[in-house]
């Protein structure tokens, strides 16, 4: 690629690529360092990504398709995503199209250059595998098909760039190999079991963290400065930490595509596809069901300033200001009594709400504002009534 010198080269440049016939921009894209496989070297166990580009910089995004076919590579934009491995020349091309803005290459505008700049001084000095860093595009949010498409909507989600819930992760677990996970690094079961006499005699068997498909949170993201995670086993990545959020370690864990929006204590569990809203406590033990727990497919979202008690089961969304006691279950099917004085405080406080009855099921309060959910020591029976309690979190721990 001829060297660009002004910003109205690049822009005619990123116009001419635009283009093309087909062009579509793509949802997200960046470039990313492959962990490959001990045995298998072509098969990519990690993908690493250092800047995350999501509905945004397209600019770099063309340049990237034109470092591409400069190499004489076709871009199909009608797939759903494309993977390409790239090489010292497709650095040399995007630095000559990147050349007008090469002193700004370390501002928050320009980190793609900054990406390709220090890739191009590693490689230069070092070289480079075969296979070991790769440009990844998706041009649809749909089930993904490759550990680096994976991977970077994983990425979209830690880092907040879309919603929780927002974006398909169907495919993710067909795509993704379970690997041992040793200090960040994964490493192919297959290749433990072929040379585990030899590692072992030697000395050189790793430690083993865990054994999954996916990687830990804090692998990948650096959290907000008032962000604590205090065991890093808890949150897994492509989970979704507000600022503010403390996860404190014994009975806690974030699963994947589920976490919090805003200030929250975690001593409980957010399964999959479950929200826990600004200033809420899911207190010690607490489990909040998933999709696959028995809340027929429909995800949890807990509201603002709520309470899970220890050791409760959350299965049916709530809305702001709930609380649940500590070791009760609320789900779908639970029978659930609320005294009339109290349904008409429950009305008051849920605009528009019409209810009639003395029982009802579980399903039937889902989303509703300001419930306490109690269960009578003497007969058994689950209430619900209007909270009186302001959930509060203690401001010094966050």
């Amino acid at each position: 690629m001829k060297m660009i010198e002004t910003a109205d080269q690049f822009k005619a440049l990123v116009e001419d690529v635009k283009a093309q016939d087909g062009y579509r921009d793509p949802i997200g894209f960046g470039i990313a360092k492959i962990d490959l496989g001990q045995l298998n070297i072509d098969k990519a166990l990690q993908a690493t990504y250092p800047v995350v580009n999501w509905d945004e910089n397209f600019g770099s995004a063309a340049v990237f398709i034109a470092a591409l076919q400069a190499q004489g590579i076709a871009v199909d934009f009608d797939q759903s995503e494309l993977v390409c491995t790239i090489n010292l020349e497709f650095l040399r091309s995007c630095l000559a199209a990147f050349t007008p803005y090469s002193d700004e290459a370390f501002g928050d505008a320009h980190k793609n250059i900054q990406v390709i700049s220090a890739l191009y001084n590693q490689v230069s000095e070092l070289g480079m595998r075969e296979g070991e860093f790769k440009v990844c595009f998706i041009f649809d949010d749909v089930a993904v098909q490759s550990v680096e498409a994976a991977y970077l909507k994983l990425y979209a989600i830690s880092l907040a760039k879309v919603e929780l819930r927002s974006i398909c992760l169907d495919g993710a677990f067909g795509a993704l190999p379970n690997v041992a996970w040793s200090n960040g690094k994964p490493i192919e079961l297959d290749y433990l079991r072929e040379y585990e006499i030899e590692l072992k005699l030697s000395g050189e068997y790793p430690h083993v963290d865990f054994v999954d498909k996916f990687p830990r949170f804090l692998q990948h993201i650096i959290p907000a400065d008032n962000t604590r995670i205090l065991d890093t086993s808890k949150v897994r990545f492509g989970a979704q930490l507000a600022a503010g959020t403390t996860v404190m370690p014994g009975a806690s864990y974030i699963n994947f595509n589920a976490g919090t929006t805003g200030v929250s204590m975690v001593e409980g569990r957010i399964s999959s596809s479950a929200i826990v809203g600004d200033g809420s406590d899911v207190g010690g033990g607490a489990s909040i069901l998933g999709v696959l727990s028995g809340t027929d497919g429909n995800p949890i979202s807990v509201g603002k300033n709520s309470l899970l008690g220890a050791n409760c089961v959350c299965g049916i969304p709530l809305g702001d200001a709930c609380i649940i006691d500590a070791g009760i279950a609320i789900l779908e099917g639970t029978k659930i009594g609320i005294y009339p004085e109290q349904l008409v405080k429950i009305q008051e406080a849920n605009s528009g709400l019409k209810m009639e009855g003395e029982v009802f099921k579980g399903k039937n309060l889902a989303g509703l504002n300001g419930l306490h959910f109690r269960q009578n020591s003497m007969t058994g029976e689950i209430t619900a009534s209007r909270s009186t309690r302001e959930i509060k979190l203690n401001a010094d721990l966050h």
